[in-house]
Order: structure tokens, then sequence, then C-alpha cells
């Protein structure tokens, strides 16, 4: 790190985290087998202590942006009433869709559905491979990557945009904690509050970039022959560490929107094609099938292992993902309520939920349920026999993949799409990260010193190498890492999030005090930015 770099820390935010997981990390090297073990046993604590809040926090989240949306709130504008937005709406929902969606959905929407298709929750009675454990299994995966999670962001986002713009408070986290804490929000304990965050999202980020990690090294075995091992791996956290840390040091904004714009059209492509060459009518009718159940189950399904008995089962799934939302959070808050300037709250909800849940809903109906239609109506059941072997989840898509036309090409598509859909993520974040670690590049505006950065982003690399690599046992032990890392990323951001949404309940309670006229503000036009 540069002289310039050590000059402009704020101390006491960066190297708290930096110094923990570097140590973690060292360990690790050394005895990887007790380091796993150890963090095994304290997420296992955690998880067995505070599993229930993640399930009633998560669904509270979601419920408290749908009273946002109805409540007076709704239309105030961010930033005032003569704030001009900083994006179209095109441009503003394809950057919020690839930095929120990252590598997760590419990795989970065709192997989860198989876990589920073949091994459900005991207490719902069903039988394991049938139609009824289908729908089910696509049901859950619209639970898990659409209404809910969205939601989580939401909030978080627009008590950022909101406290930023409209309340005038400074570009960080602490300020998400200004409704609730006043000024003490900038004291001593916001320095505690970005250090903690800080630890989130790295957490978060190594473990979305553990999922990418696995795609790439399936997709590489699978099309070129490359061995799946310890140095693979390595290989290509290497490659797609370089490549976000070079995109982060850049500082253009220009450079996010033209990835995400790309990456939107690479995924819609994708789809579409599934869509007309699989199985068109069945994706059709199972879907809608599946999203009946998904709405009908809704509230018992979201507190599943708190009101039922599958605790085991939710901690694996249900709870494993809401872990993994919130690890992102808070970072991803400063970039989505940065960019929502000029918009109403409202417009809010619909770019940062429901737009991008009905994209994620799409996507399910079309992979998840092509992925349980080649399954459960073939003989032997040929993807889940491509799930039992070892690194099986990552490969899980190239053999569906393979049952289409144009396989190869669709495969090295598909590989493509998975490197930059991280990269975009991760590429806001850590640009996002190094801002609140360093003093004068809190303004959206400015660009924190490249050594920071760089930092961050080889941190960020070693963890996720480390956990998919050594963390669990037998045929996708990698995945025993990703889990770690999102749950143990999750718990600090949990914990922010109940005060985020106290603080979205008094903004509500004094809107008219608060905002003033702007709760009822004239129309603006968007920039063609």
């Amino acid at each position: 790190m540069t002289l310039l770099a050590m000059s402009s820390l704020r101390h006491r935010v960066f190297w708290p985290p930096f110094i923990i997981l570097i140590l973690v990390c060292g360990y690790s090297l050394l005895d990887p087998p007790g380091t796993i073990k150890y963090l095994t046993e304290l997420n296992a604590g955690m998880m067995g202590t505070f599993g229930w809040l993640f399930s009633v926090g998560a669904l509270g989240f979601f419920l408290l942006c749908v009273v946002v949306y109805l409540s007076p709130l709704g239309r105030v504008r961010i930033g005032g009433a003569g704030a001009v937005p900083l994006l179209n709406r095109w441009r503003w929902f394809a950057i919020t869709l690839c930095t929120t969606i990252a590598t997760g959905i590419l990795f989970w929407g065709t192997a989860e559905p198989l876990f589920h298709l073949h091994a459900p929750p005991p207490s719902l009675g069903l039988r394991p491979n049938s139609h009824e454990a289908g729908t089910f299994a696509v049901s859950t995966m619209y639970l898990h990557w659409s209404l809910i999670p969205y939601g989580i962001y939401t909030l978080a986002g627009l008590m950022f945009a909101l406290t930023h713009y409209n309340l005038h408070q400074p570009f960080s986290l602490g300020s998400m904690l200004y409704p609730v804490l006043g000024q003490r929000a900038h004291t001593t304990l916001g320095s505690v509050i970005d250090a903690a965050c800080l630890f989130c999202l790295v957490a978060g980020m190594a473990a979305s970039l553990g999922a990418g990690i696995l795609i790439l090294a399936g997709g590489l075995e699978q099309l070129a022959e490359v061995p799946y091992g310890v140095g693979t791996l390595g290989a290509i956290a290497l490659v797609v560490v370089a490549a976000f840390v070079v995109s982060a040091a850049s500082g253009l904004m220009r450079g996010i929107r033209v990835l995400s714009e790309i990456n939107v059209v690479v995924f819609a492509g994708l789809a579409l094609f599934i869509f007309a060459f699989g199985p068109t009518a069945y994706l059709l009718s199972f879907g809608g099938e599946a999203l009946g159940e998904f709405f009908q189950h809704f509230l018992q399904r979201s507190l599943i292992g708190t009101l039922t008995p599958d605790t085991a089962w939710a901690r694996s799934w249900t709870i494993f993902n809401w872990t993994n939302w919130l690890a992102w959070t808070p970072i991803t808050a400063l970039f989505l309520g940065r960019i929502a300037v000029g918009y109403t709250v409202r417009d809010f909800i619909h770019f940062n939920l429901l737009l991008p849940s009905l994209f994620a809903c799409l996507w399910i109906m079309i992979f998840s349920g092509s992925a349980i239609q080649m399954d459960h109506q073939s003989a032997g059941s040929p993807l889940y026999q491509v799930l039992n072997q070892e690194g099986g989840a990552s490969r899980v898509i190239f053999a569906l993949l393979a049952r289409l036309p144009f396989s190869e090409l669709t495969s090295f598509i598909f590989l493509g799409a998975a490197f930059l859909s991280y990269v975009t993520a991760a590429d806001s974040n850590t640009a996002a990260m190094s801002s609140i670690s360093t003093r004068g590049t809190l303004h959206p505006a400015g660009e924190p010193p490249v050594g920071v950065k760089v930092s961050w982003g080889i941190l960020i690399g070693l963890i996720a190498w480390v956990m998919v690599s050594f963390a669990g046992e037998g045929k996708d032990k990698g995945l025993d890492g990703v889990k770690i890392l999102s749950n143990l990323g999750g718990f600090p951001a949990l914990i922010l999030m109940l005060f985020v949404a106290w603080g979205m309940i008094k903004l509500m309670w004094k809107t008219s005090q608060l905002f003033g006229p702007d709760a009822d503000p004239p129309h603006t036009k968007a920039s063609s930015t």
C-alpha cells in the first residue's frame, strides 16, 4: 500500500476488520482443517442461537418496504423536489440488477432446485423426486431469490438515500442510523459500524466469489478438460480478483454502466434461448403452478425452521440465503442509494424490489424449471447424478446446456456472463469499501487510493480460495465454505438492519416534519446519462 493510501486511511475503520481477516487467512493456510473446524463451530453456535432472528427479520424488512410504499413517505423525491436523476430508467435498472444479482442466481439457479427435489423438508411429507417435490423446489427458489432478499437491499438502500440526500448526512454507513442515533452515528460509534460492515461485505463478497470460482472451475473442466483442484480454484480466483480490482481502480462510472448493460442483454439472451429450445409449454404451466404455491405459502415458508421443526434444513437453505444477502447489504446500500437521486421513494421500490424480483422469477421459471423437468422426466435423474459428482453443483448448468442445441457456444457465453456478473458487482462494492476506509473520499464523486482497493481485492480473493478449497468434505465441499462465509458476514449486518428498520419507522412517522413539501413533488425528467 502506498504512502498516500496510508496517510488517507481511517485507521479505526480499516485496520480492525483487515487485521482480523488477514490473521484468519494466515492461520488457515498453516492449518486449513483447524481453521475450518473452528469457523464451523462458531457458525453452528451462532445459527443455533439466532437462526430464528434471521427468518423473522428478513420477512419483516420486506413487509416494511410494502408499508413504506403505501405510506406518504412513498411520494418523497430523493434529493428534494428539484433533484435531477443521475441515470435514466433503463440504465438504473441495468446497474441495479447486475450490482445485486452477482453470481448467486447463476450458480444456484439450476443446482439448488435439485437439492430440494430430492431432499425436501421432512415435515412437509413430500416424496422425493415427485411432482409435488418439484413444485416445492421451484416455489422455494422464488422465495430465496425474489421479494424478501430484494426487500432487504431496498430497505437499506432507501434509508441511505433519504438520510444522505434529503437529511444531508455524510456519505457513510453511519448515516443509515441517523434517524435512531442522531449525531452519535458519526462519532466513534460510526467508525465501529463502518468497520463491522466492512467485515460483513468482505465475507459476503468472498462467499459470492467462491460461488463464481466453482462455476468457472466446473465449466473449464466440462469444456476444456482443465483439472478441478486447489490449484485451478486459486488461478481462477486470481484472474477474477485482478479483473474487478482493475475495473474498480479505473474509477469510471461509465465502465459499470457498460458492463451492466452487456450483462442484462446476455442474461436475457440466455433465458430466451433456453425458453425457446427447452420444454417451453412445461415451463409456462409448471412455473405458474410453482408461483401459485409460492404466494399461497409465502408467510409459512418464509419462517420455515422457525414455525416448523425443519431447523437443520432451514439453516442449510432459507436462513443461509438471508445471511448471504444481508452480508452484502450495508455496502450495497451505499451504491444503490447513491444512484437513486432524483427519483421518488416509490420509484426506488419499483427499480430495487419489484423489477429485479420479476426478473429473478422469470429466470427461475426458465432455469430451475428446466432443471426439474430434465431431471424428473428422464430415466435415472441425470442432472442429480451430475450433482452427486465431485464439484457437481458447479457442473449442473453445463449438463443442462449440453442437452440443448449449440451447447458449446451457450456454455462459453454462460461462463462469460458469470465472470462479468461478479466483476460488475465487485467493482461498485470494492470502490465503496475503499471509500469508507479512507478520508476525503466520502462524496460519491471522490475516488479512494488504488492501493486500498487492491488490498481489499486481494484479501477477498484469498479468503474465497481458502474456503472453497478446504472447507467441508465430500463431493461439494466448497459449498460449505460459501455457506460459512455467508452466515458469519450476515450476522453483524442483521443487527444493523434491525436499527435501519427502526429508523425507517421513525421517518414514516415524521414524514411531513422531516421532508415538508417534498412529500408531493413535481415530476422531474430523467437525464439521458
